[in-house]
């Protein structure tokens, strides 16, 4: 695997501490403005050569989809542990911003306690959130208003992946299929219509995460 000069591993780093502190990587002109780049072009070029060197992956909404790939993670240092088997401690979002920390203080409603062992292999912890559900759009997948989705904090998905998507500074959970030069976000209850991110729209879609759990408390009968 090709050696990184030092800008592009300051990029790379730069990417990977964003996505940490707020839950989703910087905008090609966050990048240009961290490092004094004034073309886009700039930026891209450092973008494509760890793309080609095998440290960074980007998905089809490319200013908002910049993953370091495992190598790129062992480059910086940073490791996954495993969750399974421990209890815990997960921030509840009560409210979500663009370009603000996700995980910041002021956004946190609550922390709910969970077992590790009741979440997918290899989640690690220090990446899930929880967001409590509005509405009724994802009842054909069991989620209903009221419960609580934990979400793994990633800035890319697979096609048919329930997310947590943050579009301008509304947050909402679909699921995502990519379909050339749009996305489209569906719910699961028929009876509503997809919403559609175009490049016409004008509008910045960021993936927040992933869907990988769902937790529902269910009231004491009478």
């Amino acid at each position: 695997m090709d050696a990184l000069t030092d800008r592009q591993k300051d990029v790379l780093r730069f990417i990977a501490r964003t996505t940490h502190e707020r839950g989703f990587p910087p905008t090609i002109r966050e990048i240009g403005e961290e490092f004094s780049i004034r073309s886009t072009n700039g930026v891209n070029d450092h973008l494509k050569a760890l793309e080609r060197k095998g440290y960074l992956s980007r998905g089809e909404q490319k200013s908002r989809s910049l993953v370091p790939t495992p190598s790129g993670r062992m480059l910086l240092g940073l490791g996954a542990s495993r969750s399974s088997d421990r209890m815990l401690s997960v921030p509840v979002v009560g409210r979500v911003a663009a370009g603000a920390p996700l995980l910041a203080d002021q956004n946190l409603e609550d922390m709910v306690r969970v077992d590790g062992a009741l979440l997918p292999s290899g989640v690690d912890g220090n990446e899930l959130f929880a967001l409590r559900i509005k509405g009724d759009s994802m009842t054909g997948d069991g989620i209903l208003d009221g419960d609580l989705v934990f979400v793994r904090r990633q800035s890319a998905a697979r096609r048919g992946d329930i997310i947590v998507a943050l579009i301008e500074n509304e947050a909402t959970c679909k699921r995502y299929y990519p379909e050339g030069n749009r996305i489209r976000l569906q719910p699961s209850n028929p009876r509503l219509e997809p919403i559609f991110v175009t490049p016409e729209d004008h509008r910045e879609m960021a993936i927040l995460g992933v869907v990988v759990g769902v937790f529902r408390k269910v009231g004491a009968r009478a």
